[in-house]
């Protein structure tokens, strides 16, 4: 029993306060004497200002983490700092310059590069020296902006900072877009984050965005860190099929943007270009309108731009010469032919900034293919030609392209039918190289595309019908005659002088 009262006694003074236990002591001296004070540690009265019931409770650190975890601190992040039940030393700070944090007390504590959880340690750590088992929470307010750089397949390569929206962090996508969008070259399936930072020295992360274009996996587009290095490699292959869905894209180029390339061969304008999506030649030779945007530019639209193909074009062996962002050039083939007898638009080949595009001359156009190419969209609407001589309306003709020679005669009101010479027309023509050929043509309207009695006709080609044999012999006398006629009138002026007096 005395021992069961002891133990009583001593949890009753145990709960009292100090002040009330030494009046009880010098009231009371036999009490210590039965039962000796307990040895209390010294109460910091900082970190407890009040005095309850309520039991102490030792944890581990807790770490609120307001982005995902991994984050690591530095310079522009601000932190709120919450040190249990003294209220005076929490608040919110600002990552220094330096990489520390100014607390009040403990003075700068350095943060940067650290996790969430390792700064708290560290800030638990600088308030042990002066507080009994500080308890710290530390969470993240406002993360600082993202600096990052971005390489390879994209529009605008380089270094850039990207703003959060709260605590959201910015991502891959988003990136992609604020550099300009990546190129026709660029490999999706291969794209390379490099990470710094926190106790791993250098992690690399692999992502595919084409997995993610196909089912909308938001797991493929990553979060970016600040200091990450992204890398959009140049794919070895292209493939057409590809190359629309990723123009449709929301990170792909801006197609808003005019592209300068080069269009050469088999058009009438070759040169240096400013081409937007929407364009259409008219007259050939005229170089087609940049219209609005809005559409991407493609090889159609380049064309248009550089007043439509020439009728000797091998639309089946256009080449598109592209650089890529590591220096080599890459070499795409196109055939317009599938365009116009497939529909197969993946031949519409997406142009980027830099691109040339080649027009080869065609060896042999089946006869059958020139009225449909004629009537394609990257083809003029007419071409000039230039009928002389004895037909009905001489001068320049406007006419479809690859018009045959007959139906250029019908353009001009056909034959005179008194004079002209309906067996045969001369055809002069302009050659790529500045020399001028001159040759008969036998004419026969009953005739269908030929180079012998109905070639088709050229972009400024003359056509010269001539007289016939009886209009020849006439238009000679009429020479002969006219003066002589003349010289007979100089005669007959006297007799009529005279003939005045009679």
């Amino acid at each position: 029993m005395t021992l069961l009262y002891n133990r009583l006694q001593i949890s009753f003074l145990a709960s009292l306060p100090c002040a009330l236990l030494m009046a009880l002591a010098l009231c009371l001296p036999g009490l210590s004497q039965s039962a000796p004070l307990p040895d209390l540690a010294p109460i910091d009265e900082r970190s407890f200002p009040s005095i309850d019931n309520e039991p102490v409770v030792d944890s581990e650190p807790v770490v609120t983490e307001s982005v995902t975890d991994g984050y690591v601190l530095g310079a522009g992040d601000r932190l709120s700092v919450e040190v249990f039940r003294i209220p005076e030393y929490s608040g919110e700070y600002e990552v220094l310059v330096s990489g520390r944090l100014s607390l009040p007390m403990v003075g700068q504590v350095p943060v940067a590069g650290l996790t969430l959880q390792q700064a708290q340690a560290k800030i638990s750590e600088a308030y042990a020296a002066r507080l009994r088992r500080p308890i710290i929470n530390l969470s993240l307010v406002e993360p600082r902006p993202l600096r990052i750089g971005i390489a390879g397949e994209v529009t605008h390569p380089g270094s850039y900072v990207l703003e959060r929206e709260g605590t959201q962090f910015p991502s891959l996508i988003s990136a992609l877009e604020m550099a300009g969008g990546v190129t026709q070259s660029a490999d999706l399936r291969q794209i390379v984050v490099t990470r710094t930072g926190g106790s791993v020295t250098e992690e690399v992360l692999v992502t595919d965005l084409w997995e993610f274009l196909q089912t909308g996996d938001l797991r493929y587009n990553l979060d970016l860190r600040d200091g990450d290095t992204v890398f959009i490699p140049t794919r070895e292959t292209f493939d057409p099929n590809e190359s629309l869905q990723l123009a449709a894209a929301s990170f792909a180029a801006d197609e808003s943007r005019p592209l300068n390339i080069v269009i050469i061969g088999e058009v009438f304008r070759p040169g240096p270009y400013t081409v937007t999506g929407t364009a259409r030649t008219g007259e050939a030779g005229v170089p087609g309108g940049t219209g609005g945007a809005s559409i991407p530019p493609t090889v159609t639209r380049a064309i248009q731009v550089a007043g439509g193909i020439k009728p000797d074009a091998d639309i089946r062996g256009v080449e598109i010469y592209r650089r890529t962002r590591n220096g080599e050039e890459q070499r795409i083939g196109v055939n317009l032919w599938e365009l116009l007898a497939e529909g197969q638009i993946t031949q519409d080949i997406v142009l980027q900034e830099g691109d040339t595009v080649f027009i080869p001359e065609a060896e042999n156009i089946p006869p059958e293919e020139l009225a449909e190419i004629a009537a394609a969209s990257f083809s003029p609407d007419t071409i000039r030609i230039n009928v002389v001589g004895e037909v009905e309306s001489p001068g320049v003709v406007e006419v479809p392209p690859n018009t045959p020679l007959s139906q250029g005669i019908l353009a001009a009101g056909g034959f005179d039918s008194r004079r002209a010479r309906t067996t045969d027309v001369d055809l002069i023509r302009l050659n790529p190289n500045g020399t001028v050929t001159r040759s008969s043509v036998p004419v026969d309207f009953a005739a269908g595309i030929n180079d012998e009695t109905n070639p088709t006709l050229r972009n400024n080609d003359v056509i010269v019908v001539n007289r016939s044999t009886s209009a020849s012999i006439a238009d000679t006398l009429d020479t002969v005659v006219v003066p002589l006629g003349r010289v007979f009138s100089l005669f007959t002026i006297p007799t009529s002088f005279i003939r005045l007096f009679d």
